[in-house]
């Protein structure tokens, strides 16, 4: 006698929707794996993030997700370690200032300058291409630019202040002698009011007493301060000396940025179009090689100014870099 549960397996057919689905998968890993293989960037980048590709490169507005992408998000920091030598190759040319640091697998850090007390500036996101600045660090170049209009540096007012502070700390200083005069006189003063004082004329005494009170109270403020205005002129000079030296820094960084691209300006939009810049130099470098596939075609200007636009908005402040990885795992 058959058994029902075996007839029923045995009878059991796999839906062409499953076939599919899994055939897609496999399909998918497959054109990564052979993209890898054959070093083919261009090909990598299209395959793990299929939407910005389309978008960005070829000018689609209504496109796919990136569903079988997510296939490979636990391999981003190796797929990710891999793009990366071409990318800084691409890079350094580009942005001869920036310098990178691979702390750990995939993931890069932007520092710029190889001067002394370099800062570090953000991190590269090669799987797309594009630069997340530190927005404070991001922010000090780019008002450092804007008060040259004013003829200032980043920490101009800053410095003056501390500058007027020590100049009032060593007033304090300078005018001991003065205060210790006046002391004795208000003393004495403090003294013949006490002495004076009668029945009749109490209340006007008291007040003077007061009065004299808190002129002795303000010197004896003043005192402290005095005590205290080595110490403080020293902590003033430390401030102004670190403050200096980032103006410095950022005077360093300003000429950089001007000797390659002109003017900030130039800068931010060169970063805003980092991504499509450097498909467009896959591409063109497929193409030389005889590579390319027959469809692929160099993205348009217009394409061009709405990545810059999308990027803006995206990343408020997407910059580049160029670039020697120095870290323990060095490109």
């Amino acid at each position: 006698m058959d058994n029902p549960q075996t007839k029923k397996v045995g009878s059991r057919n796999v839906r062409p929707e499953l076939s599919g689905k899994l055939g897609q998968k496999s399909r998918y890993l497959d054109e990564l794996t052979g993209a890898i293989n054959d070093f083919n960037d261009r090909r990598v980048y299209e395959l793990v993030n299929p939407q910005r590709y389309n978008t960005l490169i070829r000018g689609n507005k209504q496109t796919e997700g990136n569903q079988l992408a997510r296939l490979v998000d636990d391999i981003h920091p190796e797929l990710s370690h891999y793009l990366s030598a071409e990318l800084i190759a691409y890079l350094k040319h580009t942005y001869p200032f920036f310098y990178f640091e691979e702390p750990e697998n995939g993931k890069f850090n932007v520092f710029f300058g190889n001067w002394w007390d370099r800062r570090q500036f953000g991190e590269l996101d090669v799987l797309n291409a594009q630069f997340i600045f530190d927005s404070e660090e991001y922010e000090k170049l780019t008002q450092s630019f804007a008060l040259e209009s004013e003829g200032k540096n980043y920490n101009s007012d800053r410095i003056k202040d501390i500058a007027r502070q020590s100049q009032e700390l060593q007033e304090l200083v300078k005018n001991q002698e003065q205060r210790d005069l006046q002391k004795e006189k208000l003393r004495s003063q403090l003294k013949e009011v006490g002495e004076s004082r009668t029945l009749f004329n109490g209340g006007h005494s008291k007040a003077e007493r007061q009065d004299i009170l808190d002129q002795l109270t303000k010197l004896a403020d003043e005192d402290d301060q005095a005590n205290n205005a080595y110490k403080g002129m020293k902590a003033n000079e430390d401030e102004s000396l670190v403050l200096s030296k980032e103006d410095t820094i950022l005077s360093y960084e300003k000429q950089a940025i001007r000797k390659v691209f002109g003017d900030f300006a130039t800068f931010k939009d060169r970063n805003a179009s980092l991504y499509v810049d450097y498909i467009s130099h896959l591409i063109g470098r497929a193409i030389e090689a005889g590579q390319a596939d027959p469809d692929e075609k160099m993205p348009s200007s217009e394409i061009r100014s709405q990545d810059s636009a999308l990027a803006a908005n995206a990343e408020s402040a997407s910059n580049s870099a160029t670039s020697e990885v120095t870290s323990d795992d060095k490109l």
